[in-house]
């Protein structure tokens, strides 16, 4: 069996010319200075921005909040319970649809978001001053752009490609538990 050494082979970009990897990493680098401030209040990432959202909507269905917060269903369910039983959000079944739920902030929730936002808008001013207004400013606009060019594209769905032997006998019949989508 021959070895190679990582990278050496690899038709690919460089790893630090990843748009993926660039966009994590400048996410992580704001996040890691809001991080602090939400474990002040107890509260997630995730739950913060589902209590963004709420705050700009009367309600919203399940399937709308999830898009909206760019959160998986399953996972949005469980955080909706749990904010449910802290009192941060309402949930009410549409009558005419029990399958079908609204969602909507409490008042609880919005004087939790009273209270940190003066942590946020703080840290927001930090990271603006650090990098300049005209960046921040560019870089809201090209998140937009790039949100709004990619949104026009459709994904490749490569559901039936034949991969080579060799490569499945590398991937196996699975990934993470989940069986191969084979034709």
């Amino acid at each position: 069996m021959t070895s190679v050494k990582a990278g050496v082979n690899v038709k690919l970009r460089s790893f630090s010319r990843s748009v993926p990897m660039s966009l994590l990493l400048a996410r992580e680098s704001i996040m890691a200075h809001f991080r602090p401030a939400l474990k002040l209040f107890n509260i997630t990432e995730q739950q913060w921005r589902v209590l963004r959202a709420l705050a700009s909507v009367s309600e919203i269905e399940v399937m709308e909040l999830a898009k909206a917060t760019s959160l998986l269903a399953p996972s949005l369910s469980r955080i909706l319970r749990d904010m449910e039983e802290r009192g941060l959000v309402i949930r009410r079944q549409v009558p005419d649809d029990l399958r079908r739920s609204l969602t909507s902030i409490s008042p609880d929730g919005l004087k939790l978001m009273d209270a940190v936002a003066p942590y946020s808008e703080s840290i927001y001013q930090e990271i603006t001053d650090k990098v300049g207004r005209e960046k921040m400013d560019l870089l809201q606009q090209l998140c937009r752009e790039v949100v709004v060019s990619l949104g026009e594209l459709t994904p490749e769905n490569y559901a039936g490609t034949k991969l080579d032997p060799e490569i499945l006998r590398i991937v196996g019949d699975s990934s993470r538990g989940r069986p191969r989508l084979d034709d």
